[in-house]
């Protein structure tokens, strides 16, 4: 398998959307899922990803802690966080930089920006 993504959000139909864009044109990204705050912090370190998409609407909660809680922690201050969700303001984008997010996307989300954040992020092609 190839570079390890953890996918956190409660939707669906979201997550399915990522997962479509991860492994089309046959990507090999190794994909792990979460569907609230504390399923998304427990997976990030157990499974130690190589990135993390995180919805920021999460039951149990939200993902602005989720990630200052890993991205506050020696052992996975690295590991990079894109912050993807229906939160499109100023004051949220900011709050994200705040908690250290790495990048910050609104949904719907555009499949080439994410596809540039991802290259950018963890130095890989995913097309």
């Amino acid at each position: 398998m190839g570079q390890k993504i953890l996918v956190v959000d409660d939707s669906e139909k979201d997550t399915e959307l990522v997962k479509h864009f991860l492994e089309r044109d046959g990507s090999d990204y190794d994909i792990v899922f979460a569907k609230d705050g504390l399923e998304a912090l427990e997976k990030a370190r157990v499974e130690k990803p190589d990135l993390i998409i995180l919805d920021l609407m999460l039951p149990k909660m939200d993902g602005f802690k989720v990630c200052r809680l890993l991205k506050f922690d020696e052992k996975f201050k690295h590991i990079p966080v894109i912050l993807l969700t229906m939160l499109g303001d100023h004051k949220d984008k900011e709050a994200g930089k705040g908690v250290g997010a790495d990048a910050y996307m609104a949904k719907p989300f555009d499949s080439g920006l994410l596809h540039k954040q991802i290259t950018k992020l963890i130095g890989r092609d995913c097309h």
